[in-house]
């Protein structure tokens, strides 16, 4: 059985319909990239996952259980956890105050600050820094980590690099990976598709609030991929993407 499950989800923005019929699986331990051009919908799914942005219509179960008016903090109690684009730490507390701040889920679980700290050594001897004083890699790193605090079953990342230097990109990537080796179920937003394909085993390009492309990472290429990040990939019998 699927950890999660989105069936025909439907997102809006207003009148904006951000993400149109979404349907896909995820399944314990796996990581999935999401990809696509900016206003594809990305983040309005993720967001909508975490139960921070109101389904139109559709249904996400989680472990079995129908999510539909759960609400995003009771999510997060039943395994969910989002680190949002922009990280939105709080900027006055420090680095270890906001990795607390994971633990208010009160779930059971292995995530602590030293684990935290050991998985992103950068972090050590920033540790009673306050996060408005952190460079863009360690507030990364500081939003990951108070996530992880909640010890979560799924992991959902937005935009994980986003305005960080290639070196910065690096040093958070290897600690991720740290994450998917020991089983951590991921769905990761990423805009470097390199990075994205070599971290994940399935992935969704989407295109306009739709899932343009989908499948494994090992077996699609990059040109499909771009493709259809782009529009330009061919349709199958029924409209489905070749």
């Amino acid at each position: 059985m699927s950890l999660l499950s989105v069936e025909d989800l439907v997102v809006r923005h207003g009148l904006l319909q951000a993400v149109r019929g979404v349907s896909f699986d995820v399944a314990r331990g796996e990581t999935l990239a999401l990809v696509g051009a900016n206003g594809a919908g990305k983040t309005t799914l993720l967001r909508a996952i975490a139960g921070a942005h109101q389904a139109a219509s559709g249904r996400v179960t989680f472990d079995g259980a129908d999510l539909s008016g759960v609400p995003s903090h009771e999510r997060v109690r039943k395994g969910i956890a989002l680190v949002p684009e922009g990280r939105r730490l709080f900027v006055q507390m420090t680095v270890e105050e906001n990795l607390l701040l994971g633990r208010s889920a009160d779930r059971a679980g292995d995530w602590s600050v030293e684990r935290v700290l050991e998985t992103f050594p950068n972090l050590k001897p920033r540790r009673h820094a306050r996060a408005g004083h952190l460079s863009g890699g360690e507030q990364q790193a500081t939003a990951i980590g108070r996530a992880l605090m909640s010890n979560p079953d799924l992991l959902l990342l937005d935009e994980v690099s986003l305005g960080l230097s290639p070196l910065i990109v690096d040093r958070v990537y290897a600690s991720l990976q740290e994450l998917i080796s020991s089983g951590t179920t991921i769905i990761l937003v990423e805009q470097d598709l390199n990075r994205a394909l070599s971290v994940s085993n399935k992935v969704i390009c989407m295109l306009e609030g739709r899932i343009a492309l989908a499948g494994d990472s090992m077996t699609v290429s990059r040109d499909e991929v771009t493709k259809a990040y782009f529009g330009l990939h061919r349709k199958g019998a029924g409209g489905v993407p070749a």
